[in-house]
């Protein structure tokens, strides 16, 4: 049995380190040498100051290890190849179980490896400057992988989504490090019924986030010094050619109000806090688009218990009462947008 201070070794990968707690029954976080916690199964994990480990059961041991090893290298899924596909195309997918109505149900989260790489991923979400790890492991080539559910309470407090990928094929001779992908998600997506697409990876329709390495950086790496002296080259000639843009004003201008779109971190901050920072936040975005030749502004502020919208109407009422306003439209924002006319036409 493993308990919390247990030194422990991985049976399935070299290393080990130090049990420092729990995530469920069956995940125990390792400390390693490094100073970093990692989630690993306890039944992966070998207790080093347990008599199985040590003095005359000490080759019975190594046994099981070579055992699971070969166990582990048996079981590594095999997915399809298709012919003529040498791309590493990759997409994160939230998907509604209602197509109809996006937000009635569930929103599942699915990671998908549109390619003839295999694939050993982390996904983790990123939240209170803090990481928690929901999935790792491998997705065979030219499949996908349930990674979690959602529903509409959690919208407003979604977190950056965290993917750390190696992509890799068995007897090829480039040997790739590990990309790493940070994606945020606003909460006014989920509401635009433009923002889900058609695909063939699923019978309805889903938001679509395609996951890649920096390509860029990649291509820079292989780049020689004097690839580098015409690239600034011509950069520079088409500096000099370059125009000062004409910024121009959108006719309608969209306010997330979502907490977590205004602030970093809203711990600690009781709901009168909260909604006195979006309330600010619809003061300032009316007092600066009514200075601008926009149109309409939209306040996304959700369904919830309505306090927010009532709050809003409030405001409009007492400081901007020459403004009309209504629900937006249904269509693009569902039940949780509040649209201001500030000019006709």
């Amino acid at each position: 049995m493993i308990k919390i201070g247990d030194k422990v070794k991985f049976l399935d990968d070299v290393g080990g380190g130090i049990v420092k707690g729990f995530t469920g029954k069956n995940m125990a976080n390792v400390e390693n040498e490094d100073g970093f916690e990692i989630p690993y199964p306890v039944s992966m994990l070998i207790n080093v100051d347990d008599p199985e480990f040590t003095g005359t059961k000490k080759n019975r041991v190594e046994a099981k290890d070579d055992q699971v090893m070969k166990q582990v290298q048996e079981e590594l899924p095999q997915g399809r190849i298709s012919e003529g596909k040498d791309s590493p195309d990759f997409y994160f997918c939230f998907v509604p179980s209602d197509p109809k109505n996006p937000l009635a149900g569930d929103i599942e989260l699915f990671f998908v490896n549109d390619s003839n790489f295999s694939l050993l991923i982390r996904y983790a979400h990123y939240k209170n400057e803090t990481y928690t790890t929901f999935f790792y492991g491998i997705i065979p080539s030219n499949s996908k992988k349930l990674l979690e559910s959602i529903g509409q309470n959690d919208l407003g407090e979604l977190p950056d989504y965290i993917f750390q990928v190696i992509y890799f094929r068995d007897n090829e001779n480039e040997f790739r490090m590990p990309f790493y992908q940070k994606i945020r998600i606003t909460p006014v997506k989920f509401y635009k019924e433009k923002s889900y697409q058609a695909n063939r990876f699923f019978d309805r329709e889903a938001i679509m986030i395609k996951v890649t390495e920096n390509i860029m950086q990649s291509e820079l790496d292989k780049l020689s010094e004097d690839d580098f002296r015409k690239v600034f080259r011509n950069k520079e000639v088409k500096s000099e050619k370059k125009q000062i843009p004409v910024i121009k004003t959108p006719e309608i201008i969209e306010v997330d109000l979502h907490i977590n779109e205004l602030i970093d971190n809203s711990s600690g901050l009781s709901n009168k806090e909260m909604l006195d920072i979006q309330i600010d936040k619809v003061e300032r975005e009316m007092r600066s688009a009514t200075g601008s030749r926009a149109k309409r502004i939209v306040f996304i502020h959700g369904v919830g218990q309505g306090v927010l919208k009532q709050e809003i109407a409030k405001l409009l009422k007492s400081k901007f009462s020459k403004y009309s306003y209504h629900d937006a439209s249904f269509k693009e924002y569902g039940y949780g947008a509040t649209m201001v006319i500030l000019r006709k036409g």
